[in-house]
């Protein structure tokens, strides 16, 4: 049963206020707007739902499910190493360390949580799981608050007006609750990609001058 406190809680986490500094990173999205490949709403939605389905946002999905069911640390452990693993270039690893990094010390301090050097995916998951939320919702607000992002770099970048950038994210969040629930039994076996514009992108990026992102 999803508890109204549960989905405050994910709100606060997820929200852009909360210091992972998620501002900092575009995913390689920086990249495709400097290339000319993003120029529009429509451009920018077409690569976010192949992320979401196809990419780095499903994967998120399948190892924040994966960290969910974790029984003990060393399970932990071996989901955290397999994210890293499969980070397509070092921007990427910089990307969900350093926001893992930020999610757990920031649990720690406030919900008392026991976690530390996990990737971002990694670390949502084992938060909820110690905390009892439903990991459903959590996939789902996640990869919501993932896309958010995005959206926010090309506002920024393209520049899109805010009103398109609501209007891709409005429409990207049905899908959204679709791919976290397409995880539901997933296992790592399931991890895998096929959006290799997006991995060249952030590859590239390491590399792009001059550049606003991290990544």
């Amino acid at each position: 049963m999803i508890i109204e406190g549960d989905i405050l809680t994910l709100a606060q986490w997820l929200s852009p206020a909360f210091p992972v500094g998620g501002f900092a990173y575009s995913h390689g999205l920086e990249t495709a707007i400097e290339a000319g490949t993003i120029v529009t709403a429509d451009n920018l939605s077409g690569w976010l739902r192949d992320v979401l389905e196809h990419g780095s946002g499903r994967n998120d999905c399948v190892l924040l499910r994966a960290a969910y069911a974790c029984a003990d640390a060393a399970a932990l452990a071996n989901v955290n190493a397999t994210a890293l693993a499969f980070a397509a270039s070092s921007e990427r690893v910089l990307e969900t360390r350093a926001q893992g990094d930020a999610f757990c010390q920031t649990v720690r301090a406030v919900w008392r949580a026991e976690l530390s050097g996990l990737v971002y995916p990694v670390a949502v998951g084992a938060s909820a799981a110690q905390m009892g939320i439903d990991v459903g919702l959590t996939a789902a607000m996640y990869l919501q608050c993932f896309i958010s992002n995005l959206v926010s770099v090309a506002v920024r970048a393209v520049p899109l007006g805010q009103t398109e950038g609501q209007a891709v994210l409005s429409e990207l969040s049905a899908l959204c609750a679709q791919v976290a629930a397409r995880t539901e039994q997933s296992t790592l076996d399931d991890l895998h990609s096929s959006t290799f514009l997006s991995d060249i992108s952030a590859m590239t990026h390491e590399t792009l001058q001059p550049r606003i992102f991290r990544t």
